[in-house]
């Protein structure tokens, strides 16, 4: 990963620099041993961290899978945690990695306010101009709140097809598909035909639908002076009104502060308090008949409405043909090559955790990428919640995560589809308390690998299998590096 010295353009010079500083450790919570990703600590700086692609990918024959975890540890205000697959271009330098540098898709999670939303961007290429567009996904048709507030860390994946189709996907599921010819915004072929700009519309069009009848007349008999409402000379006074007490008296407890002036504050009076005499009596004070409706109103008369005969419809400019159309029937063969992968970020918000990039063209490697670490990180968050829940009335001393080891031999137990009755006697020492957390964790990674296979995947794989980073013919890509070297206090990196 490299660190970016780059500046803002059009940015004050206090806030321009990408001095917001990275980390790599654990999470906060949840931890799983040994386990680390690079973590945003600043609040309210820019960011600005890379790391070039083994190789490039090529937008060809092949689909486009990325795959990422993140986690918001503290909330989320107001920030973004998305990703940028950078353009392949001769002056790529990522020392210089800043908003500006050309993209070809831009994915993934930002917020602000109440506006909670999933990026899918693409830099489209105009073939007639040269130049290059941002084109929109639509926005999910989901409620997306959850995913920021939970402090879990969740994982985003985007699959982009040779057919032009993508799909959006959190914690796996998803949540959004679609095509780059039918769902992006704007649309990325643009219409054959416009508005003609020099066409007006007449100045006698009717646009009219309905007229008043200009036959109608309006009544002998229509009043036009008639109220609306008249007082109802049908009612009479309840009994016990009383007519001479006032609804609000001076407050009897009430006494004169004794820093009160009267030169300087005027005479004091005391305040005003409901009439305690009101309370009991149907009401108090001056009694006035009730209003109700005016049986002879009518209001002012209108004529009644009837078609417009000469209704010509809404006028719209005629059409022309576009001077600027053009078709791209495959997108996605036309994209940019990327060979790198971005963080260019600005957060209200610090601890953004990410972990566990992956670019890949094969769905089943991504899912096993997955498995191997957001399924990890998800088993040992359900372990704790239950345990949470179990021991809330002991109120136990639940701080440490669960342990690597103990995650391992809970999947050994379950593969030889057994309990070792003699390593659990001897294990009699961590007490009952212990013991049931260690059942709940392994109840959890029990359903955890039913659920994998449900979905076609076996687990573990084979050792033939678990290569899948390595055979060229996959062409897998996955954001990696060394840290660089500099300051301790700007670390940047992953452990995977």
């Amino acid at each position: 990963w490299v660190l970016s010295k780059a500046k803002k353009e059009d940015t004050d010079d206090n806030i321009a620099k990408y001095d917001g500083r990275w980390e790599v450790e654990e999470l906060k919570e949840n931890t799983v041993p040994g386990d680390k990703g690079l973590v945003l600590k600043s609040a309210a700086k820019h960011h600005a961290i890379s790391a070039m692609l083994t190789k490039a990918f090529i937008f060809d024959k092949k689909p486009l899978i990325v795959q990422y975890e993140v986690n918001f540890q503290g909330g989320i205000d107001c920030g973004g945690a998305y990703i940028k697959l950078l353009s392949s271009t001769d002056d790529l330098n990522l020392e210089f990695f800043f908003d500006k540098t050309p993209y070809t898709i831009m994915f993934g999670p930002d917020k602000c306010g109440e506006d909670y939303k999933l990026h899918f961007i693409i830099r489209h290429r105009n073939p007639k101009t040269g130049e290059y567009d941002e084109k929109h996904a639509k926005r999910p048709d989901v409620d997306l709140k959850k995913f920021y507030l939970d402090k879990k860390t969740h994982l985003y994946t985007l699959v982009l097809k040779p057919d032009d189709t993508f799909e959006m996907l959190i914690d796996q599921s998803v949540i959004s598909k679609g095509s780059l010819l039918e769902d992006m915004v704007p649309p990325v072929n643009p219409p054959k035909e416009i508005d003609d700009p020099a066409d007006k519309k007449p100045d006698d069009w009717d646009e009219r639908q309905k007229i008043p009848d200009p036959n109608a007349v309006k009544p002998d008999d229509w009043d036009e002076d008639e109220p609306s409402k008249i007082e109802d000379l049908d009612a009479v006074k309840p009994e016990g009104w009383l007519d001479h007490e006032p609804q609000y008296v001076p407050d009897p407890s009430a006494k004169k502060p004794k820093d009160w002036d009267e030169e300087m504050d005027g005479e004091w009076e005391a305040p005003q308090v409901p009439n305690p005499k009101c309370a009991t009596a149907p009401g108090c004070g001056l009694w006035v008949r009730p209003m109700k409706n005016n049986p002879k109103y009518k209001g002012k008369w209108k004529a009644p409405m009837i078609p417009n005969p000469n209704y010509q419809g809404i006028w719209s400019p005629r059409k022309i043909p576009n001077p600027d159309y053009f078709e791209d029937p495959h997108p996605f063969e036309m994209m940019t090559p990327i060979s790198a992968i971005g963080l260019e970020l600005w957060s209200m918000t610090s601890d953004i955790y990410f972990d566990n990039f992956i670019i890949c063209s094969e769905k089943e490697v991504a899912d096993r990428w997955a498995a191997d670490g957001w399924g990890l990180k998800k088993l040992v968050a359900s372990a704790n919640e239950k345990t949470d829940e179990d021991f809330d009335l002991k109120k136990p001393d639940i701080s440490m995560p669960a342990t690597e080891g103990g995650v391992k031999q809970g999947r050994e137990e379950l593969e030889d589809d057994e309990i070792d009755l003699e390593e659990e006697k001897e294990n009699e020492d961590i007490g009952e308390d212990g013991k049931m957390k260690r059942r709940e964790l392994e109840e959890t990674e029990r359903q955890f690998i039913e659920d994998t296979n449900k979905m076609g995947r076996e687990a573990p794989p084979s050792e033939d299998e678990s290569k899948y980073g390595e055979d060229d013919d996959e062409e897998n890509e996955v954001a990696g590096g060394s840290q660089e070297e500099g300051d301790e206090s700007n670390k940047s990196g992953s452990e995977d």
